[in-house]
């Protein structure tokens, strides 16, 4: 399995520190199984929202993105392979754009079955009030920046209106689909797992199950236990 992981790694990675693969996916469409999938493919680290946890250093980035400020793409993913999830997919643009090799990826799903999960998991963790007893600092800071980034910067601040939240979702969809070349992207549903995925990115297909991580529980279990500076590692 390790021999198998590492032949993979050596036929996608190339050189270091490029990023091959930007998902363009909202949170809550599979983009945590991808990324358990990009980095089993060898396409890893993928970065994700989790991420800043153990990279606070790059919260003001994300919010300096957010402000229409520049920001130097290849600094940001020099540690990485692929990008999935938010803060990433509100900027697919100008990271296509900086790492224009890289392939694109927009996981879908229904979305009304999109907004129901998104609603209960991620909006509902970002809408808590910090502890008032004192929040780990690096918590408050990714709290405050997804405020800032995801929901009052691409819902406007909107994402109780289940029509307008939607809406926004499909139109970011629809843009990627026609403003990315065919041959550069894959709409991937995770339900359909490692085929699509894998001829769009010309490897191998793993002999062994597609990853399905990160359902509702879990995800609530991870941010509760980082709220608290009480809580925090270390």
């Amino acid at each position: 399995m390790h021999e198998d992981h590492a032949r993979d790694r050596r036929h996608v990675q190339g050189r270091e520190s490029m990023l091959h693969v930007i998902g363009a996916g909202f949170g809550r469409t599979g983009t945590t199984s991808l990324k358990a999938a990009l980095e089993r493919l060898g396409l890893g680290p993928c970065h994700t929202m989790l991420d800043l946890f153990s990279h606070p250093e790059q919260i003001p980035l994300w919010l300096e993105a957010a402000r229409g400020k520049p920001v130097n793409w290849t600094q940001v993913y020099a540690e990485y392979g692929s990008t999935v999830d938010w803060p990433g997919a509100r900027f697919w643009r100008e990271i296509a754009a900086a790492f224009p090799a890289a392939k694109i990826v927009l996981t879908a799903r229904d979305p009304k079955a999109w907004y129901d999960s998104a609603r209960s998991s991620i909006y509902a963790a970002a809408m808590e009030p910090l502890p008032a007893s004192g929040a780990d600092p690096v918590f408050a800071s990714l709290w405050h920046m997804s405020r800032e980034v995801v929901w009052d910067g691409v819902f406007d601040g909107r994402f109780d209106d289940r029509e307008h939240a939607i809406r926004v979702y499909e139109e970011n969809n629809r843009r990627v689909i026609e403003e990315v070349d065919a041959d550069r992207l894959l709409v991937f549903e995770v339900t359909e797992g490692w085929k699509p995925l894998c001829e769009f990115l010309g490897v191998p297909i793993p002999d062994e199950p597609f990853p399905h991580a990160n359902d509702r529980a879990e995800f609530t279990a991870k941010i509760h236990g980082r709220r608290t500076a009480a809580d925090t590692p270390g």
